[in-house]
């Protein structure tokens, strides 16, 4: 049998990012860099995202970030423009919902772009609807039944 010679399994891989919790300071962009949102994960380290302004773009997810941090659809990430091809871009950091919101009230984002806030924002709508769930019966009707 092979001996290990590893520092430990996967657990251990597992438990790396720890110090993520604290708050880090508010990257804004520079000059080959881009916000976009992500519009859907497509595989193999890539996304396909809508930067702001105004193009769709392939990107690649650096390997520092690679299974470290997890991007999902809806996210606001900073990417940086490729001189050579256009349609492409590299992810180099993916912001928390309240930096995203900051950078917002920055004047960074426009004013359309819609942040991941309002999901449940919907479900409370039922309750401002009278009541009619239930229908009253009288005794006479009960026994004709």
């Amino acid at each position: 049998m092979p001996k290990n010679k590893g520092k430990g399994g996967k657990n251990r891989k597992r438990g790396k990012n720890e110090a993520d919790d604290e708050k880090r300071e508010l990257v804004f962009k520079e000059d080959g860099q881009e916000y976009a949102q992500v519009l859907r994960m497509l595989g193999n380290g890539r996304c396909e995202a809508m930067c702001i302004d105004g193009t769709k773009r392939l990107c690649h997810i650096r390997g520092k970030m690679h299974k470290k941090v997890w991007i999902a659809a809806g996210d606001i990430i900073l990417v940086g423009l490729r001189d050579y091809q256009d349609d492409k871009a590299d992810v180099i950091l993916k912001y928390m919902p309240d930096e995203a919101r900051l950078l917002k009230a920055y004047g960074e984002l426009p004013d359309t772009t819609r942040l991941n806030e309002g999901i449940g924002a919907g479900i409370d709508e039922e309750d401002d609807a009278p009541a009619n769930d239930y229908i009253d019966f009288e005794d006479e009707d009960i026994d004709k039944i």
